[in-house]
């Protein structure tokens, strides 16, 4: 599969992407634990079915010690018990902030009332910002059939 668009070439998209470059290093950078930080980015891509993330996530993932085990049951935490209560409060939020067109009413407050229990209010900050960051490059992915598969971790960084 050829991408639509490349986005390193014309006036406007290596601008914009020199942005959202910078953003997702601040998101990196931020107080949101980083293996919380990938399980997030790797469900919300697997929702939105976005391969190129995904493939992207795993592997930065794996090579930042994750093990293969959390990393296949991501798409079903819910019956894992290899998840932190931490990290199922953040991929819930991650669910519920993922799917708003589904749920009608997007993040229910109980919800966001066990995601502050496990994180403060700079890291919520962090974890409703990345929510959100990845599911929007998950459809820029997805609109222009970004191929998946050749990643390297650390290509991006």
């Amino acid at each position: 599969m050829d991408a639509r668009l490349n986005y390193a070439t014309g006036p406007t998209a290596p601008k914009a992407f020199k942005y959202l470059m910078s953003a997702g290093k601040a998101l990196k950078d931020g107080p949101l634990p980083a293996a919380t930080q990938e399980l997030v980015a790797l469900r919300v891509s697997q929702i939105n079915g976005c391969a190129v993330c995904i493939d992207m996530h795993t592997k930065e993932a794996a090579a930042a010690g994750e093990t293969s085990v959390r990393l296949n049951l991501v798409a079903a935490w819910r019956e894992a018990t290899v998840f932190t209560e931490a990290e199922r409060a953040a991929l819930e939020l991650a669910e519920q902030g993922t799917r708003v067109a589904d749920a009608a009413g997007g993040v229910s407050d109980e919800v966001w009332a066990y995601a502050a229990k496990h994180y403060d209010e700079e890291q919520l900050t962090a974890l409703v910002v990345l929510v959100s960051f990845m599911n929007m490059v998950n459809r820029l992915n997805i609109i222009t059939q970004q191929p998946a598969g050749n990643y390297e971790p650390g290509q991006f960084h």
